[in-house]
C-alpha cells in the first residue's frame, strides 16, 4: 500500500456515503484529484478511497495504493504482476464493504479496472467510468463488457459519445479536464521560463518527453537522445527533458548520452508552450503538445511480445491521440524498431526544413482546442456522480 495503513473509520465517524476513485497512472491521478476537489464542494463530508497518486492524496483521498506501485505496462508486466493485482483487488474490495462505498469511479486503466469493475458489480456498487477506455480501438469485445458492467460513461471526446450511444451505453460527453487544467494554469512568460531553469535565450527547446513511468523511459529514452543531440546542434536547439514527478531523475543520468541535457520537472505546460519541436512518447502528452499545437514525432515502444499481441487486436493505423481525434495522421509516428536516430533526424527534417510545413502543422493542430470543448469537466462529472449517491 502506500506506506501508510488505510485509514478505517469508526462507525461513528463514518460518513453517510462514500466513493471509491481508481486511477492507476500520474494523468489518471490529476483527474481524480480535480473530480474530488469538486466534489467535495458538493458535500464536504464525501469521503473517498482509492488508488491514485500525489495529487489525489493532498486533495484528501484515502490513497490505498499509490501510482507508482501500478505502473506495470503491456501484457508481460501484467502477467508478472498477477499476485500483485490481485492483493490489491482483494484490498479494494475490503475497503468498498467496510466503508459503505456506494459508487466507484473508474479513470481509465482499463485492464485493471473492468476487471476490478466486475467484482463491485457482485456487491452492488454501482460503476461510473470516467475518461473512456480506448475501445475504438481495442474492437467490440470490451463493448460489450461496459455495456454489462459500466452504470454511466463520461466521455472526453465528442466521437466516443456517437460510438457509445450505437451501442447502448448510456454516455455523456463532458468535456476534457485538460481544457480546465491549461485555463487555471498561471504560465511564466519565455523570459521567465528560460531563467528559472537557466537555459540558452539564444536557442530554441527541442522538448523530450519519453514518458512517466520508469519501463517507457528505458525503452524510448536511450533510442531518441542522440538523434535529438543531432537535431538541437543542427537546429540551433537545446535539449529540455520533461521528467515526470514520479520519476527519479537518476534514471536519465544514469543513461548513456545525457550529457548536456536539462531536465525539468513540474512546469510541463510552460515548456509545451515555449518550445519548438517535441519528440513525446504516445499518450496524454500528446494531446498536451497537440493543445498548445506544438509539432512533434510521437514515439512508441514496448516489449515485442506485448506489441505482437497489441498489433492483433489494435483495429487502427495510427497510435497518436491527437492523429486519432483530428482523424488525420497530422504529426508523423515513429513505432517500436522505427525508432532510430536516422528515421528520427529524417522525419524531423521535413517539418524543421520546411517552414511551411511546419506553419501548416501548427495550424491543423489549432483544431485540437475545438474538439476537446469547453472548461468545466470536473464540476459536470462531479455533478453526475453526485446524482447518482443521491439515488435512493
Amino acid at each position: 500500500m502506500d506506506g501508510k495503513k488505510p485509514v478505517m473509520l469508526s462507525e461513528k465517524n463514518k460518513p453517510d456515503i462514500g466513493i471509491m476513485i481508481l486511477a492507476g497512472e500520474e494523468s489518471g491521478d490529476l483527474v481524480g484529484a480535480a473530480l474530488y476537489n469538486q466534489l467535495k464542494k458538493l458535500n464536504p463530508q464525501l469521503a473517498a478511497f482509492g488508488i491514485g497518486g500525489d495529487r489525489m492524496k493532498s486533495a484528501g483521498v484515502n490513497i490505498l495504493f499509490h501510482v507508482n506501485k501500478m505502473a506495470f505496462l503491456g501484457f508481460t508486466e501484467v502477467i508478472r504482476h498477477i499476485p500483485f493485482i490481485k492483493k490489491v483487488q482483494r484490498a479494494l474490495i475490503t475497503q468498498a464493504r467496510e466503508n459503505s462505498i456506494r459508487i466507484a469511479v473508474l479513470i481509465d486503466y482499463p485492464g485493471f479496472n473492468l476487471s476490478i469493475a466486475k467484482k463491485f458489480k457482485e456487491y452492488g456498487i454501482k460503476i461510473i467510468y470516467y475518461i473512456s477506455p480506448q475501445i475504438w480501438a481495442w474492437g467490440s469485445g470490451r463493448m460489450k463488457k461496459i455495456s454489462r458492467l459500466v452504470d454511466k460513461m463520461m466521455v472526453v471526446f465528442p466521437f466516443e459519445e456517437k460510438l457509445y450511444r450505437q451501442n447502448n451505453v448510456n454516455v455523456e460527453f463532458i468535456g476534457h479536464p485538460l481544457v480546465e487544467r491549461i485555463n487555471e494554469y498561471n504560465f511564466l512568460s519565455r523570459d521567465e521560463l528560460y531563467q528559472k531553469f537557466e537555459l540558452d535565450k539564444t536557442k530554441g527547446i527541442l522538448l523530450l518527453m519519453p514518458g512517466s513511468r520508469r519501463n517507457e523511459v528505458a525503452q524510448i529514452y536511450p533510442r531518441v537522445i542522440k538523434a535529438a543531440q543531432e537535431l538541437a546542434e543542427k537546429f540551433n536547439l537545446q535539449i529540455v527533458v520533461a521528467c515526470s514527478s514520479n520519476i527519479d531523475e537518476n534514471v536519465f543520468y544514469d543513461m548513456r548520452g545525457s550529457q548536456g541535457i536539462k531536465l525539468v520537472k513540474g512546469n510541463t505546460y510552460d515548456l509545451l508552450r515555449h518550445s519548438k519541436f517535441g519528440i513525446i512518447k504516445s499518450g496524454t502528452s500528446t494531446l498536451e503538445a497537440g493543445y498548445f499545437s506544438l509539432p512533434m514525432i510521437i514515439v512508441y515502444r514496448t516489449s515485442w511480445l506485448t506489441y505482437l499481441i497489441g498489433k492483433m487486436l489494435i483495429k487502427l493505423d495510427r497510435i497518436g491521440m491527437i492523429n486519432i481525434l483530428l482523424d488525420e495522421k497530422i504529426v508523423p509516428e515513429l513505432v517500436q524498431n522505427e525508432i532510430t536516430t536516422k528515421n528520427i533526424i529524417e522525419t524531423a527534417d521535413k517539418i524543421l526544413c520546411d517552414e511551411s510545413n511546419y506553419l501548416k502543422v501548427k495550424t491543423k493542430l489549432e483544431d485540437v482546442k475545438t474538439q476537446l470543448g469547453s472548461t468545466g469537466a470536473s464540476e459536470r462529472a462531479a455533478k453526475i456522480i453526485y446524482g447518482y449517491l443521491n439515488e435512493p
